[in-house]
């Protein structure tokens, strides 16, 4: 499915448009979450995806990513979501976001979602703060 946004930015959940290098670079080198992740790591997770939606500039460069890990049924994991400085502020995460988690096929699943940052957005869409049920187990490292 693909969409186009305002000033030509696309989005498209197209696996195979993805510029795996791209998300890799970014990921591995710029995200607090997962640098340091090997790029074979990296190629699995979008091979494996629930959903990957890409966000595109008008030269066809992707410039953002989110991906959902589901079970497809009772649960959906919101990660990798990225979007580059360039494409900022014009609310193209928003919607990049919002066509990765509202698609038939998972959006009645309930949606965990780890963030330091950008609590503001993901609450547009109806994320909330986790509650007294809410445990994490983390790896040791």
């Amino acid at each position: 499915m693909r969409s186009i946004l305002p000033d030509g930015y696309e989005l498209d959940d197209d696996s195979d448009r993805i510029d795996r290098e791209a998300v890799h670079l970014y990921l591995s080198g710029e995200s607090y979450w997962a640098a340091g992740r090997p790029r074979e790591v990296m190629d699995e997770l979008i091979a494996s995806a629930a959903r990957i939606v890409g966000l595109y500039a008008p030269d066809g460069r992707q410039v953002g990513v989110a991906r959902v890990v589901s079970d497809g049924h009772t649960v959906s994991y919101l990660a990798d979501v990225y979007v580059l400085e360039e494409a900022r502020g014009r609310g193209y995460g928003l919607a990049l976001v919002r066509c990765a988690v509202d698609h038939p096929s998972i959006a009645n699943t309930k949606f965990i979602l780890h963030t330091r940052d950008m609590h503001r957005l993901y609450a547009k869409l109806g994320f909330g703060a986790p509650d007294e049920r809410m445990m994490e187990r983390w790896p040791s490292r």
